[in-house]
């Protein structure tokens, strides 16, 4: 996942797309720089029923000490996610998908970053792939 992201779209929209069968979220605020640390909302199934909850974003592994890496666990590579023993565990039986309409990714111009915002191109919202731990 990226580092920052978007979701803008009402708590209907976000229900509806992803066949939502419960709402935890009460307090649900449009978020258009969504950062590290914050509650997201996230969808989460038993294999029978999905329900859209919050959690922290930053994975903090059953085995860690300082809760505070979580801040430097934000995104998992596909690629090596398996072998790590941060992310092998809830790889396995702990995904969710987080509802995003946008994110954000940087380039340098001129020695400075500069942020480009990615959608879809209807604007709709997409599922991320997430692990959570508890």
């Amino acid at each position: 996942m990226c580092g920052r992201f978007t979701l803008t779209l009402p708590l209907q929209h976000i229900e509806q797309r992803f066949h939502i069968d419960s709402t935890a979220i009460q307090d649900y605020h449009p978020g258009y720089n969504i950062a590290p640390g914050q509650d997201i909302a996230v969808v989460i199934s038993d294999g029978r029923r999905r329900r859209l909850g919050k959690l922290k974003w930053g994975l903090v592994p059953f085995w860690a000490d300082d809760p505070k890496i979580g801040y430097k666990m934000i995104n998992a590579r596909s690629e090596t996610a398996p072998t790590k023993n941060s992310f092998k565990r809830p790889l396995q039986r702990q995904r969710c998908i987080i509802p995003a309409d946008s994110f954000y990714e940087w380039a340098k111009e001129d020695g400075k970053k500069q942020p480009y915002r990615i959608y879809l191109q209807d604007q709709n919202v997409m599922g991320l792939a997430g692990l959570w731990e508890k």
